[in-house]
């Protein structure tokens, strides 16, 4: 059946075309505007700072040149060279790092089983309470808002130098933040399981272990193994302030400028890193999957 394509009048389409380019403009106009204020408060914020593009530019070849040290040997050779010598301390490193690494794991571990706990509490579908709510959400708001390392510059002056500081950080700082993750999603799970548990007179402690805990183990032990990988990587900052670990050795070397030590100590925490990351997660994707099904 042959079929008549319609064409409007000239007017109309003019009409169109011109709605459509104030429509275009209008869009474009917003777009140049939200950038234009972007960028007025970049420059407001540099100012603030003092921040002095001059510096920066003057002193950018500072920054490369301290990494053409970093692959320098005493001797002026390539660090590459003479493995041997780049690696001279590998067996001290290694036993720091492993130490970093159980500090993370210790520091997860404890924070986790807080975080645990109390999420149960702060979570206003589980608890009914109001004032008990508020109280377990603000305990953990407190542990996670307080930097890490600020835990641990306390915990050196109160115990000394040594593990135990970055362990206490470290679990402080974790069971804030597990605890934020947990609780929002134990807020979130599925209130039958729970309805049907109180309506048949279970207690609070039963309808949260075999109600609510299914539903969430599997998301709670991803986010402790994302933890446990950031923490890897906080416990070698917390060295630097005396707090056990690789890092203190990393920061002995910095401030003597053993230019080759610190380059072997950042490729053997980046290996390690690397590692924990990768194994970390091939462990969250089964996990995940795991749950899905």
């Amino acid at each position: 059946m042959p079929s008549a394509i319609v064409r409007l009048p000239d007017r109309q389409v003019d009409a169109l075309k011109d709605a459509y380019r104030r429509a275009a403009w209008a869009k474009r106009a917003q777009t140049i505007a939200i950038v234009v204020v972007a960028l007025a408060l970049v420059a407001l914020s540099a100012v603030q700072a003092e921040v002095d593009p001059k510096i920066f530019f003057t002193k950018i070849g500072g920054f490369f040149s301290y990494f053409d040290r970093l692959a320098t040997l005493d001797s002026g050779q390539r660090v590459w060279t003479d493995p041997a010598e780049w690696f001279w301390s590998f067996k001290r490193n290694l036993r720091l790092i492993a130490e970093t690494i159980l500090m993370a794991y210790v520091g997860t571990l404890t924070g986790g089983v807080v975080a645990f706990a109390l999420n149960f509490v702060a979570s206003p579908n589980l608890t009914g309470n109001p004032v008990i709510v508020w109280t377990a959400r603000r305990f953990l708001e407190f542990c996670r808002t307080v930097p890490d390392i600020v835990f641990a510059l306390i915990f050196v002056v109160a115990f000394g130098l040594g593990p135990l500081a970055g362990v206490l950080a470290l679990a402080i700082h974790s069971a804030g933040a597990l605890g934020k993750q947990f609780f929002e999603t134990t807020e979130n799970i599925d209130m039958k399981p729970v309805e049907g548990l109180r309506s048949v007179g279970a207690s609070y402690v039963q309808t949260v272990r075999f109600a609510a805990v299914p539903q969430v183990i599997a998301s709670f032990t991803t986010f402790a193994l994302l933890r446990f990988e950031i923490n890897v990587r906080s416990a070698t900052v917390l060295g630097f302030v005396g707090a056990g670990g690789i890092g203190q050795d990393l920061m002995e070397a910095i401030r003597k400028f053993y230019y080759s030590d610190v380059s072997a100590m950042l490729v053997l925490i980046i290996a390690v890193v690397m590692t924990i990351d990768i194994s970390t997660q091939y462990l969250r994707r089964a996990l995940i999957g795991e749950e899905r099904r």
